[in-house]
């Protein structure tokens, strides 16, 4: 579970908003984390 600011704290209510660049930095924390396994697929390190 990767989690982001929202403003003002508020979550889980329909006031909740998360800025772009939140939202993008979550993104790619989790790109990060999948070309990481990836690549200890691709050597060999991961067993499925």
């Amino acid at each position: 579970m990767i989690f982001v600011p929202s403003a003002g704290g508020i979550s889980h209510n329909p006031r909740e908003h998360t800025g772009e660049a939140e939202l993008v930095a979550g993104a790619n924390v989790l790109l990060d984390v999948i070309a990481g396994l990836a690549e200890l697929g691709r050597e060999g390190r991961i067993h499925g």
